[in-house]
């Protein structure tokens, strides 16, 4: 890139305009309905266990590091057992390795949890903040199960099938699957959905995806039958996610069981071990209410808002302008 115009920004200044006004509307969507705001820290001794989440840490002063947040969840957890009743945030969290048409390694997400809700109501709101912030989308939600999604978009039923069914949907759609051996079920059905399934979701209207595979439930509840699944959903519009919600957990010891199992697979990858979250699973011991919460991501609701085609054309100055 050009030096002498790097100090410029990449979003124009109607994009910029637009982005102000839609935080009004974000900030009177949530005044309206009696949601408070909070701040919670961007930096913690402890960080994402996810095995797909790759964390930034600095030095502590007091020794040792600390882990820039992917999300505000875990503190805002903590305000739930506390009793802070509902909330909301709007915050800058961080993914390292993560840049791209729509990634950014620091982003603006907007995360709320709702005492008393479960996943499906908390659905219906996120289709109320949509269909505020982004009118031009005329069409009712469709809402799909995980397994109806990948019935209709991959030809399988993901519930009742193993890795050859992903790689023939692959090559189906003409994809060369990966030469990726050690790769779990989860890691193909991840796969079919980046690049067949989701692609195809919320054109011209948001879809939901819900009910989840146990096995991806990071910190949702399970609900049992055959087979269990996670009180989990994402929502897409024109293909991007924008949203990834849960019916909370609150179980202690299953959260910390998740944590445990997520740094095993780390360790036998190779990946960064990260501090667990002990104030969490404190919190969380002494009484997380009933709730539902999901995370938002604003730069993408922007771009969507504005008819852009990359982060970039929304944010003032993107990594590589920082």
């Amino acid at each position: 890139m050009n030096a002498v115009h790097i100090w410029r920004p990449s979003a124009t200044l109607t994009n910029l305009k637009l982005r102000a006004e839609l935080l009004k509307k974000l900030r009177a969507f949530f005044e309206a309905r009696g949601v408070l705001e909070v701040e919670t820290p961007a930096l913690s001794r402890a960080g994402a266990t996810d095995r797909h989440l790759a964390s930034f840490r600095v030095e502590n002063p007091q020794g040792g590091f600390l882990y820039l947040h992917t999300s505000p969840e875990f503190p805002m957890k903590r305000l739930l057992a506390a009793g802070s009743g509902d909330i909301w945030q709007l915050g800058k969290v961080f993914r390292a390795g993560e840049a791209g048409r729509l990634h950014n390694p620091e982003f603006t997400l907007v995360e709320w949890y709702r005492v008393g809700f479960d996943h499906r109501r908390l659905m219906d709101e996120v289709a109320e903040f949509i269909g505020v912030l982004l009118p031009g989308l005329k069409k009712s939600p469709e809402y799909l199960s995980y397994r109806e999604a990948f019935r209709r978009y991959a030809g399988f039923d993901p519930s009742a099938a193993d890795k050859p069914a992903c790689i023939a949907a692959l090559r189906a759609c003409g994809k060369e699957p990966p030469a990726q051996g050690d790769m779990d079920y989860d890691g193909w059905l991840d796969l079919v959905a980046g690049e067949i399934v989701y692609p195809s979701m919320g054109h011209g209207q948001p879809t939901f995806i819900y009910d989840y595979p146990a096995s991806q439930a990071a910190l949702a509840r399970v609900r049992p039958g055959n087979p269990p699944l996670a009180e989990r959903f994402e929502v897409f519009v024109n293909g991007i996610e924008l949203a990834n919600g849960f019916h909370e957990l609150a179980d202690a010891a299953e959260q910390r069981r998740r944590f445990e199992n997520d740094l095993a697979y780390r360790r036998a990858h190779g990946l960064p071990q990260i501090p667990m979250d002990e104030n969490l699973l404190a919190a969380l011991q002494h009484d997380l209410p009933e709730c539902a919460g999901v995370a938002f991501g604003f730069d993408r609701l922007v771009m969507l808002a504005a008819g852009a085609r990359s982060l970039a054309e929304v944010l003032a100055f993107p990594c590589e302008r920082a």
